[in-house]
């Protein structure tokens, strides 16, 4: 990634640019509250398998309710990811600490690829700036907005 364009990734993830301006929610962003129908591992097993990228977060992608929930949605954003399920483990604290046990990790947000535990913002950030995410994305089938500004930068 460009020098500019991380740093203007920096800068969105430390202003929060989108945050309660409406329109976050792209085409496909699921945000769910207590719908999670229980917290058992089973139950959380298919909800982390149901849909390519799966979100549990504090509030909604349209309406965080911490910083770190607001990060992970504008790193999502920010790659173009429109079609993912987010649940607000606010709206259900059964939820909120059922995750925690199924991932055995003790922060929210926490997000998952293809079924697969990833990790907390922290863990999405170092992967957004060192380009795995991308990667990763990239064997979901999911082509990131990035690599098209990449481009359109590298043909000026």
């Amino acid at each position: 990634m460009s020098g500019s364009l991380s740093r203007a990734a920096a800068a969105l993830l430390r202003w929060g640019f989108g945050a309660g301006r409406g329109g976050l929610r792209g085409p496909g962003v699921r945000a769910t509250g207590s719908s999670a129908g229980g917290c058992s591992a089973e139950q959380l097993d298919a909800l982390v398998k149901k849909d390519k990228v799966v979100v549990f977060l504090k509030g909604t992608p349209e309406q965080p309710q911490c910083g770190f929930s607001n990060a992970v949605v504008q790193i999502l954003r920010l790659h173009g990811v429109r079609d993912y399920a987010a649940y607000n483990v606010l709206d259900d604290p059964e939820l909120r600490q059922g995750i925690k046990d199924y991932s055995n990790w003790p922060t929210i947000p926490q997000v998952f690829l293809n079924g697969e535990f990833v990790g907390g913002c922290d863990i999405l950030l170092q992967m957004h700036q060192n380009g795995d995410l991308v990667e990763e994305l990239k064997k979901l089938g999911i082509r990131s907005v990035l690599l098209d500004e990449k481009k359109d930068q590298d043909s000026k």
